[in-house]
């Protein structure tokens, strides 16, 4: 484990104060109340070019891209914990949360392997069906990269921004998910 004790929020919500913003604001808050260090970042706010498969990664252990990916990836390396958040735009993540894992391909194995990591999930329907491919795909992601997953906080029906900020239920899964990955850390 990195020598840090940080819980990272990873933002991939172009929408700041809206409800992946609002959940992981309560989740390291409550984190932060019980000791543990925190940052957070947007996807939104870095330049992050979709993978192309060219393997440079693979062949010369660097990307032909540069941009802000690297710098997401050093947050994620001097943090104990991190927390993806994304609605589920059409049965899947963001656009951003997708370019930005894809790029997860070129990074050593080692970033991932038996870190800790926890998920907030979004979405404007009403039933977990709709987020059932977004969790899915991550939990998968996960187990393939030895990933350990901490737990999922499901926001199914809020679309309007800020609507889990009305969820007395949803806000106290929240705090209780800090209070667990402080308890981590």
């Amino acid at each position: 484990m990195p020598a840090m004790k940080n819980i990272l929020g990873i933002i991939a919500s172009p929408r700041k104060g809206g409800n992946t913003d609002s959940l992981i604001r309560e989740i390291l808050k409550s984190a932060n109340e019980y000791g543990s260090g925190i940052d957070k970042v947007y996807l939104y706010d870095y330049a992050i070019t979709p993978c192309n498969a060219c393997n440079s990664c693979k062949e010369t252990k660097n990307c032909i891209h540069d941009d802000d990916f690297e710098k997401i990836i050093e947050k994620m390396k001097n943090s104990s914990v991190w927390i993806i958040g994304t609605p589920v735009y059409w049965w899947g993540p963001s656009a951003q949360l997708k370019a930005f894992i894809d790029r997860w391909y070129g990074v050593e194995r080692a970033v991932f392997r038996d870190q800790l990591c926890a998920l907030v999930i979004p979405s404007g329907g009403s039933g977990r069906s709709y987020s059932r491919h977004v969790v899915g795909m991550l939990e998968d992601i996960f187990s393939y990269l030895g990933i350990k997953h901490q737990g999922t906080i499901l926001a199914s029906g809020h679309g309007s921004r800020g609507s889990v900020l009305r969820d007395e239920q949803l806000m106290s899964e929240a705090r209780d998910l800090g209070k667990q990955l402080a308890g981590l850390v």
